[in-house]
Parts: structure tokens; sequence; C-alpha cells
């Protein structure tokens, strides 16, 4: 079987065992008590079940498993971590963790790909070459760990958004770490994919599960590993680079959350309507349409990322990919920051403009 197909046979598979294997880890959930009761920030209005992301891991886990014995330490490091991260998000989904020991837990986690040499050893930066961070690759890749593990958790809020965007990005890494001839993240890389969409299937809205911290930080973490393994770790100049514009909606949407809060003095976890999927709903988008549009976003930014690795059309052409994506995100950040319509039709608007005076007190 040739390495092209491996991956893509190995994303069916995981696919197929997680289409099964969902609605027994929602019947799990109910058993356990792990359900999530609808509040005054969350969009969905009935109480639905947790621990999809245990249906995740599992289906995950199949295709992986077959060719472990072909996988590197560090490959088995990752492994391992990930179980571990998946199991601590499922902990996590039914006695509802302190932050506190739920950060220590991730940290704990991302020590394990580390100490079996999954490290981000170097940076590849144009014109400035290659540049060696010695003993800080430790520090810095647990903290890469942590970060995308709670990135995806942060996202995870709106029925089949965390699924989808993972999915997208999983995909775009397993097309690179397959063009670079490294086939053991190609293949996990895919198979967490297909685990994904076979999620979707399930999640998609109306969901019928929600896979909770046991899939977020599941994909995070992956996303995290695969992401260091299969591409950063390459000499290209473009290296360091290229997970960052796959990656862009996720951080950018954490990022303007996380200062947010920070600007308000209030804690870095604290729940909020300030991410992307919860100011589409502000303005009147469904969460069908709300979750399309953030995947055709990111679905641009993972073309723009295949285009700049693998420097289609030269310098011209990698200019002009970039271009498209910062527009396609100025156009996105300009309805949701600028214009803040909150559903209100525009001839409204324009009225509200000229005449600021309640109906109801007219």
């Amino acid at each position: 079987m040739t390495n092209t197909l491996i991956p893509i046979v190995c994303a069916l598979v995981a696919l197929v065992a997680v289409v099964v294997l969902t609605p027994l880890a929602g019947q799990l959930a109910r058993m356990v008590g792990a359900v999530s009761e609808p509040n005054a920030r969350d969009i969905h209005d009935k109480p639905t079940p947790l621990l999809g992301g245990l249906a995740i891991l599992c289906g995950f886990l199949i295709p992986v498993i077959y060719y472990l014995p072909s996988f590197d330490t560090p490959a088995k490091g990752l492994l391992i971590g990930a179980i571990l991260i998946s199991l601590l998000g499922a902990l996590d989904d039914i006695v509802d963790l302190n932050p506190a020991i739920k950060l220590a837990g991730q940290i704990g986690c991302a020590i394990v790909p580390v100490s079996f040499g999954l490290t981000i050893d170097h940076v590849t930066l144009p014109i400035l070459g290659v540049g060696d961070l010695g003993p800080a690759q430790y520090p810095i890749t647990v903290l890469w760990f942590v970060a995308l593990a709670n990135i995806i958790n942060f996202i995870d809020g709106m029925d089949g958004l965390a699924a989808g965007v993972s999915a997208i990005g999983l995909t775009t890494f397993a097309v690179l770490a397959a063009s670079l001839d490294r086939s053991v993240p190609a293949i996990m890389a895919a198979s967490l994919a297909g685990a994904a969409l076979g999620f979707l299937v399930h999640n998609f809205h109306p969901a019928d599960i929600f896979m909770g911290d046991a899939g977020s930080m599941l994909l995070g973490f992956t996303i995290a590993g695969v992401a260091v393994s299969g591409v950063m770790k390459s000499a290209a100049a473009v290296a360091i680079g290229v997970p960052l514009i796959v990656l862009a909606i996720p951080i950018l949407d954490t990022s303007f959350v996380v200062l947010k809060r920070i600007k308000h003095g209030l804690p870095v976890y604290s729940a909020d309507r300030s991410h992307f999927h919860h100011r589409f709903s502000s303005i009147g988008w469904g969460q069908r349409r709300t979750v399309l549009t953030l995947y055709a976003w990111c679905s641009v930014m993972g073309v723009v990322a295949i285009l700049v690795s693998f420097r289609t059309g030269g310098a011209i052409g990698v200019v002009l990919a970039l271009a498209v994506a910062v527009a396609v995100g100025a156009y996105l950040v300009y309805l949701l920051e600028i214009l803040k319509w909150r559903g209100t039709p525009v001839i409204e608007i324009v009225r509200r403009r000229r005449d600021p005076t309640p109906a109801s007190h007219r």
C-alpha cells in the first residue's frame, strides 16, 4: 500500500469506528452523570451527554495501534500523552475538576511526549536561518502542548465547531507531513481527522452528544504533536509559520478572548460569550451558518498553508495566498468587531441613527 493511501485508509477506518461508537459513549455519559445542562452562556437548549471524546479516542486508536510497531519513540510518547489527556478530560467532564488541578494534569500529560524526545528543538526563520533552542526547547514544547489543548477546548462552544475545525487542521497537517515523507505524523493526523469527521455525524447541529474535554483536549494535544513532528522539525524556512497559519483561527479566537478577560480583570479560565461563534450568534446567525462560515475560513487558511509550504507559484503565489487569507480574516473581523448589527436589519440601523428615540417612547 502506498504511503499516500495509508493515511486515507486510516482516516476511513477511524471515521466508521467513531460513527458506531459515539452512541455508546452517550449512554456511558448518562450513566455516570456527565451531561451538559443548558445555562445562560451556552447555546444549546437541552441536556446533552458529554464524553463523545472517548469515542473519538477509540476510533483514533484503532488504525494507529495497527501501525504502532513502526512508530518511533517520540510518536509513542505523543500517543501515550494523548490517551492520558483524553482520560483527564473525561474525568473533568464527570466531576468538574478545579482549574488549577486540570492545568497541572495538562502539564503532566505534555511532559510525557517531551520526555520521549518530541520537542521543538530549533526554529527555522527566513533570512535568519536555523536557531537552536537548547534547554529552552523543553518548557517551550510543554507550553505549546498545553496551549493547543486549551485553544481547541476554548472553541468547543457550538455544535460541530471544534470537531470540524480540528478535522480541517489535521487534514492539512496530514497532507504536509505526507509531502515531507513523514509517514507516522501523517497517519496520526489522518486517523484523528477521520475520527473527528465521524463524530460530526452525531455532533453537527442539532447535536445528539458533545465531545467534552475528553475530545477537545485530545484534539488540541494531538494537533500540537503532529504539527511539531510533521512540519516544524523540517529545515524549510516556513516551518515555524505554517502551523500558525493552519491554526490561525482558533489561535486568534482564544487570543481575543484571553486578552479581553485580562483587560477586565477576569480569570483567564472564566466562561463568557466573547468567542467568534458567540459573536456570530449575537448578530443573528444560526449555528449551521456560523459553523460553516468558520469551516470555510479555516479551509482557506489550510489551503494557504499548503500553498506556502509547497511554494506554489513561487514568491508571487505565496504573497497572493497570504493576501487572500488576510482579506478573508479582515472581512470577518470587520463583520464581528465593527458592524455588530446583532441581527438588526440595515434599514432599522439607518433609522435608529437618524432618530435614536426608542419606539416605545414615540
